[in-house]
């Protein structure tokens, strides 16, 4: 009895340890999809609209500009992503680099930063690889929107490549006002003026000008500063027509003035760029810089009050003449999101884009009808200005001569700035001017 009892135990027990292990195979298969049940696939996202703006703004004061034009976009279009291509380096000079590569690889940026005149006609439009603009110009009403003149800078043949976002004035001297007050000091108005204040600033052991030609244009941009005082706005613009030769004794006495300037500027200009000089005017170690009004942005973001920490006078001799540099836009052939491209150049138009853009670049807007109010002292008169001035293309910006001469000219500027061999320096530049 006590046996089957025992036996009677032990079969319930086995009984339920296979119950047991059998609930485990059920629960696990149960927790398996079917033999023909797949589980359902992740949707991908859609894809958001990409636009890339290759520039060459990332210093003080332009990349605030930058920055300001790019919100404006935004608020109106979250829906697409903006790309920041920026490279750095003043006027372009890496910039360009790359872009010549992306541009004969096929692979152009969406937009790209290019100064009006021969940078834009001579080399992109030239080489056809610009959509033109009129019908964008005529249905956004723009043609009345910009100066005749502006327009003529980013048109070829009769068709607009471009669309202006600002005039900047190259022809212009900022100076220290602490330091010229100290040493009572008038804003100099001629050549004459500029050397008798440098000697003076030199006798105090002050750097009279501040240059910085680490990148050989901030020397070319002082030496057309310096023809266009000397030579006056219509002889000039004879120099890029071929009706005033280089060799001509007027450009011989414009280099050699400003073989003189040379001698006033700072022992390592050779190692600073453009802001890098403008820093050394901003802190007092030098009393005066030559450079286009993009420095005033850089003054503004370095917290110096207009008209009380810097002042401004146009370069000695200029005053009635604008030298002219415009920054620009346009829709490369080969892009493959063109609508997208026009919405941006329609805020790069805009009042709202300019006038977001502008004050923090130290530049004028483009358009004729932005608001004068948003404006400082500055800006105020440089777009008066601009509108009774006569004007300049700039050499050193690529809008009087095409990018091979302005190459040549950059070339021989960094020998002439340590030999100062007038007589080879013109030569340079007679040759040079095969390319025009």
């Amino acid at each position: 009895m006590r046996k089957k009892w025992f036996l009677s135990i032990l079969m319930c027990l086995f009984i339920l340890m296979l119950a047991a292990c059998g609930g485990d195979k059920t629960s696990k298969d149960s927790a398996e999809p079917a033999e023909n049940e797949k589980p359902a696939e992740k949707q991908p996202e859609a894809e958001k609209t990409s636009l890339e703006i290759f520039s060459w703004w990332t210093g003080a004061g332009e990349e605030e500009g930058l920055l300001a034009l790019i919100d404006v976009f935004n608020e109106k279009h979250p829906d697409i992503e903006i790309i920041n291509a920026a490279v750095a380096g003043g006027a372009g000079t890496n910039a360009k680099a790359v872009l010549v590569s992306r541009m004969q690889g096929g692979d152009p940026p969406s937009t790209f930063q290019v100064h009006g005149g021969a940078e834009l006609n001579e080399s992109w439009v030239a080489a056809g690889k610009m959509t033109p603009l009129n019908d964008f110009f005529n249905e956004h009403d723009l043609n009345d929107k910009f100066p005749e003149e502006l327009i003529e800078l980013v048109s070829k043949d009769g068709e607009i490549y471009s669309v202006p976002v600002n005039i900047h004035r190259g022809n212009v001297l900022w100076y220290n006002k602490k330091v010229f007050e100290e040493n009572d000091l008038e804003a100099p108005k001629t050549f004459d003026d500029f050397f008798a204040a440098a000697d003076k600033l030199k006798e105090k052991g002050i750097t009279p000008l501040a240059l910085g030609d680490k990148e050989a244009w901030g020397a070319t941009h002082l030496y057309e500063s310096v023809l266009l005082g000397h030579l006056g706005a219509a002889d000039y613009g004879k120099l890029w027509t071929g009706e005033l030769a280089f060799d001509d004794p007027k450009v011989k006495e414009g280099t050699e003035i400003f073989s003189k300037m040379l001698e006033y500027v700072n022992d390592d200009h050779s190692a600073r760029n453009w802001q890098d000089a403008a820093q050394l005017v901003a802190e007092g170690e030098a009393a005066m810089n030559v450079m286009g009004d993009w420095a005033k942005g850089y003054f503004d973001e370095s917290g110096l009050k207009v008209n009380e920490d810097f002042g401004w006078v146009p370069t000695p001799n200029s005053d009635g003449s604008f030298m002219v540099v415009t920054d620009t836009f346009g829709l490369p052939n080969e892009v493959d999101n063109p609508e997208t491209v026009k919405e941006f150049l329609t805020v790069l138009a805009s009042v709202d884009g300019q006038d977001a853009f502008n004050p923090k670049k130290g530049s004028i807007p483009a358009r004729v009808d932005a608001d004068v109010e948003k404006y400082d002292e500055y800006g105020k008169e440089a777009m008066e200005d601009f509108k009774t001035n006569s004007l300049a293309a700039s050499l050193a910006h690529g809008s009087a001569a095409n990018e091979g001469f302005v190459t040549k000219v950059n070339d021989a500027m960094v020998m002439f700035v340590t030999q100062k061999n007038i007589d080879r320096f013109i030569d340079q530049l007679v040759a040079a001017s095969k390319e025009l």
